[in-house]
């Protein structure tokens, strides 16, 4: 009785499991068509680069760019969504000396997730400390990353030529098109057919605006769900992981970070889960500290899908601001990490934050509040 009870079981777990997978191919299949949704609806909208460098002349300015990148992720809450936005704009014209700056907001934005997480346990001062240091060090890293990294881009254009060097050799010169081995733009080619015929009837520009809008919105909801499907196949799985990483040393916890982020393709839940795991006492700041690391990588996975869905002219482009994106945060991960004094800054300062804020609760809300939201709005406005 037992085992004819079990069998319908095992098949309602397999068909779940089947169900979800192809929740999966289907959601990155609409991630791939909502960012050439992006890049087609602006290159229509601005007419091409020229038209896009008008259109930004209002954020020239790179910091205006990076703070950009802060809000928009902060808002949004996943950088995911930011960063293949970005890879849709670039390819559709956005200017490399804009997108870079903002490609390094969206990684800093993106912080501001697992540091939401670690509030919930603020009504303990002893778990809100521990949880809130190991919050924060994910910022104050990041934070460090762009005070280095902004500057030497600025100066040399270090991501960008690197970028552009790797992105050449993957892709080939401007006079070898991908065009003959561009399997992706017929793939996705019915599906914007369809949101061309949606929105024919717009007049002037409007039906390149809506293509913008229904790409936006389509990133926005696929990143987001594919992110929780990921959870439900994988999320045991990263836990385990996680678990069993930790202990092994730096290395080994920063693959780790890295893995399970392009398992669940959000650093956000990645970083989120080990929260919990510090404020209960079960994981130091520093432990866990290379784990949020291997995190920054592994999310960089999403702008490289992105790219792949660009094709002609564009797929250069777009795979150099991705590979920005990847680059900025092993750079980072090298030199910050690898450099023992630089490497105790943000922990240092994380402890700190965490022991005045643990003192202080409205200090901690403000740090959030400020940071990722007053700050660069009271900065761009500031700027025009």
């Amino acid at each position: 009785m037992q085992q004819t009870q079990s069998l319908p079981q095992q098949r309602t777990s397999t068909h779940k499991s089947l169900f979800n997978w192809l929740t999966v191919i289907a959601l990155v299949y609409t991630i791939l068509v909502a960012v050439g949704a992006v890049s087609h609806g602006f290159k229509g909208f601005s007419g091409g680069a020229d038209g896009a460098a008008q259109i930004f002349a209002f954020a020239n300015n790179p910091f205006v760019a990076l703070l950009l990148g802060i809000l928009a992720t902060a808002l949004v809450q996943s950088s995911s969504t930011v960063t293949s936005v970005i890879v849709g704009l670039v390819a559709g014209g956005l200017p490399m000396a804009m997108a870079v700056p903002m490609i390094m907001g969206a990684n800093l934005g993106t912080t501001i997730t697992n540091t939401i997480v670690s509030l919930g346990h603020i009504r303990d001062r002893a778990e809100f400390r521990r949880a809130f240091a190991a919050a924060t060090v994910h910022d104050f890293f990041n934070l460090m990353a762009v005070f280095i990294f902004l500057p030497l881009e600025l100066m040399f254009g270090l991501l960008q030529h690197c970028a552009e060097a790797i992105s050449h050799l993957l892709v080939g010169s401007a006079d070898m098109s991908m065009k003959g081995v561009d399997f992706m733009k017929p793939l996705t080619a019915p599906a914007m057919q369809l949101i061309d015929g949606a929105v024919a009837f717009l007049p002037d520009k409007g039906p390149a605006l809506a293509t913008i809008v229904i790409g936006i919105l389509l990133i926005l909801g696929s990143v987001t769900y594919l992110g929780k499907v990921l959870q439900k196949v994988l999320v045991g799985r990263a836990k385990a992981l996680l678990h069993k990483a930790l202990g092994r040393g730096p290395l080994t916890g920063i693959a780790s970070g890295t893995l399970v982020t392009i398992m669940v393709q959000s650093s956000s839940t990645t970083t989120s889960l080990m929260i919990p795991l510090a404020g209960g006492g079960v994981f130091t700041t520093r432990q866990l500290y290379p784990f949020t690391l291997g995190a920054n990588i592994g999310t960089t996975i999403t702008a490289l899908l992105a790219a792949t869905a660009i094709g002609g002219s564009g797929a250069e482009l777009a795979l150099t601001i991705a590979l920005v994106h990847v680059l900025f945060n092993l750079f980072a991960v090298a030199l910050i990490y690898g450099v023992p004094f630089l490497r105790e800054l943000p922990l240092k300062a994380a402890e700190w934050l965490a022991r005045v804020g643990s003192e202080n609760k409205m200090l901690a809300l403000g740090y959030v509040g400020g940071l990722f939201f007053a700050l660069p709005a009271l900065m761009m406005m500031a700027s025009r």
